[in-house]
């Protein structure tokens, strides 16, 4: 009854109805610009009471409408993304690096000259395992991670006195910010890294994107 009591509305609005009933004379299917069937001779309930047969019949017929008229109309995943932003398939194509990296006094930076000991400070305040190891007039040079810090290690290094510039590993993978961040996520896979600096186009780090930045967004 609550259906029927919009009809009126709904033909006065001229707004196209399709209508999806076991009885092709119903006041819902008599108003409807197009009909169609979904009635069963019987349900699968024993008692041929309960909503079963019918119930799925009409789901079938639904998904069948929806997805003759997404390609009728050429609705992109995109397209659904946009409709549905805060679902997985819309961060997966909406959500960019921007969107979730970190920052300004967040990323950490060391000079090329300074002592390995204050990258070792830079990277216990910032929390990343890593920093980026910048020039004087701030591009990137390279980085510096956990892994380097164990190499460095091994060598019995002077930590107060060896520089960056000895101990960095130089020419590290880097992203731009207006990159999707499932794209990100490819390429830490395939580095088997778990995180990305993020440079401009003058070769700035402007940026540090982790993995949980990501697994925390809900991209995947």
């Amino acid at each position: 009854s609550e259906v029927t009591r919009l009809l009126p509305l709904i033909v006065r609005l001229g707004i196209p109805l399709i209508s999806m009933t076991g009885d092709v004379n119903s006041p819902l299917s008599q108003a409807a610009c197009a009909h169609l069937d979904v009635s069963v001779t019987t349900e699968a309930c024993p008692l041929n009471l309960a909503p079963t047969t019918s119930t799925t019949v009409t789901l079938v017929m639904g998904d069948a409408l929806a997805i003759a008229l997404l390609e009728a109309r050429g609705f992109s995943a995109e397209d659904f993304a946009f409709s549905h932003p805060g679902g997985t398939l819309g961060r997966k194509l909406l959500l960019r690096v921007c969107d979730i990296m970190h920052k300004d006094d967040d990323v950490p930076k060391v000079m090329i000259d300074q002592p390995l000991q204050d990258a070792l400070l830079e990277m216990t305040q910032k929390g990343f395992g890593m920093t980026t190891v910048i020039s004087k007039d701030k591009k990137l040079l390279g980085i510096f991670t956990d892994g380097d810090l164990r190499r460095a290690i091994d060598k019995k290094v002077n930590i107060s006195t060896i520089t960056m510039a000895d101990v960095m590993s130089p020419n590290p993978k880097t992203i731009r910010q207006n990159i999707l961040a499932v794209e990100a996520l490819t390429i830490m896979e395939s580095a088997a890294i778990t995180a990305l600096v993020v440079e401009d186009e003058n070769g700035h780090p402007t940026g540090v994107l982790h993995l949980h930045d990501i697994l925390r967004a809900g991209v995947v």
